[in-house]
């Protein structure tokens, strides 16, 4: 189907709807929105919904050309019909947000052609905003980051029983971070050097991933699968299976730490 090449103009589109969708999700933040549960287990709060429905009226309005693709829309399939789309998660840490911490984010993003091209976090409820597009380096407030250069002495998100293990691997040891209950935050979290370094479980969702992977690829890190494979978008699949993240240059003595220990 025809559609227009991917602009440098979609940042700002991301980033104006972002911001905006922020906001919205403020007016419900810490004032006991309605939960209930898809699947009997995963949370949504009335704020995934309405940030949700304002995210695809404003992005559709702008680019009625490109697909479209969120954790709280139905998926249609005729997504992959389209080389553009938006990849969208309307509140990424709807536990965190459910429980009055701070650590959660609007993320969206246009991938093309399987890959992040603009991306955007924004995180209100701490005054942050990370942005990146295609080749250019990834900012936090308008201040260019970057990851850590080292994984000894720094911090590693996991779980409790592989972080035992993985610590022991390098001199210098490591530090477990606390747990954030968003993984794009915890991307992003990598991409700005507070964490060296984060493992990613089984069954993370294109919409928890896209726009954070552009960011920590602009940072100077990436995100890749235990082959050392990186990230392709908009598959008949939306999910991936175990994920490492940290600086390129660290990520082969992290990979390779890894092996034999069970995740």
């Amino acid at each position: 189907m025809p559609e227009n090449e991917p602009g440098s103009g979609d940042l700002q589109l991301l980033r104006d709807a972002a911001q905006e969708a922020g906001n919205i999700a403020m007016r419900y933040f810490r004032k006991d929105p309605r939960v209930w549960y898809k699947n009997g287990t995963s949370p949504v709060t009335e704020a995934d919904i309405v940030v949700n429905d304002f995210l695809r009226e404003k992005l559709a309005a702008a680019r009625p050309d490109y697909g479209w693709l969120s954790e709280e829309t139905e998926d249609d399939r005729s997504r992959l019909g389209y080389r553009t789309l938006f990849v969208v998660d309307p509140i990424d840490g709807t536990r965190a947000f459910i429980d009055c911490q701070d650590v959660w984010c609007v993320s969206v993003a246009v991938v093309h052609d399987g890959q992040p091209v603009a991306g955007v976090l924004s995180c209100p409820a701490r005054g942050e905003l990370f942005a990146a597009s295609k080749g250019d380096a990834a900012v936090r407030n308008g201040v260019a980051i970057r990851v850590a250069d080292r994984l000894s002495g720094g911090k590693l998100a996991s779980s409790r029983s592989v972080f035992r293990k993985l610590s022991d691997r390098f001199v210098g040891g490591l530090e477990k971070a606390p747990h954030v209950p968003s993984l794009a935050y915890r991307l992003a979290m990598v991409a700005d050097g507070r964490l060296a370094a984060t493992l990613v479980k089984t069954d993370s969702s294109d919409w928890d991933l896209a726009a954070a992977d552009l960011i920590l690829a602009g940072a100077g890190g990436a995100i890749v699968d235990l082959d050392g494979k990186p990230l392709r978008f908009n598959r008949a699949s939306t999910t991936h299976g175990v994920l490492v993240a940290a600086s390129v240059e660290l990520l082969p003595s992290l990979r390779n730490a890894l092996i034999g220990i069970d995740l």
